[in-house]
């Protein structure tokens, strides 16, 4: 059967070595999300390192001095509670259910190994990166990383449990 250029392919029917060719392109460092955020920062005056893989989770932007750090997290493989992150998969549902309740704990143990270790912690969703919702963005930036006292943001409301104090 032909397929006009007008007919979307679904995922579920691509072949696994296309499948895997796709997922390889899904990237986990310098997303449009990070670069975005990293960009925002850079133009305040800030200056950072990246990814410290010695610390769990290897943040996605880490001031050293101030014990300060930046996850960028999207939505969806994070399991955010905005429509982004609720949408549910159409094919494969429950792996891919299973593969973000993962991610979701395994969020959460980062976030606590790295409160026990002194380290504030900001999580920037990708929802939060939207034009209209840049100023906004700008103030919770500029506020983390200006306040001595910033409380650590909490994991998404889809998380296993709460973290104790």
């Amino acid at each position: 059967m032909l397929t006009s250029p007008m007919t979307p392919k679904k995922p579920e029917s691509a072949p696994s070595a296309e499948r895997s060719r796709i997922m390889r392109a899904v990237r986990s460092v310098n997303t449009r999300p990070e670069m975005t955020v990293r960009r925002l920062l850079h133009a305040m005056g800030y200056r950072y390192r990246l990814h410290r893989r010695d610390l769990p989770g290897a943040p996605d932007i880490v001031f050293p001095g101030r014990r300060k750090l930046i996850f960028v997290h999207g939505c969806f493989w994070h399991g955010h509670d905005c429509a982004r992150g609720a949408r549910a998969p159409a094919a494969n549902a429950d792996y891919w259910r299973s593969k973000i309740a993962r991610n979701v704990a395994r969020d959460a143990d980062h976030l606590a190994a790295l409160r026990l270790a002194g380290w504030d912690v900001l999580i920037v969703w990708e929802c939060q990166l939207k034009v209209r919702e840049r100023p906004a963005l700008t103030a919770l930036l500029r506020d983390f990383l200006e306040d001595a006292t910033t409380p650590v943001d909490a994991p998404p409301a889809t998380a296993p449990a709460a973290l104790p104090e």
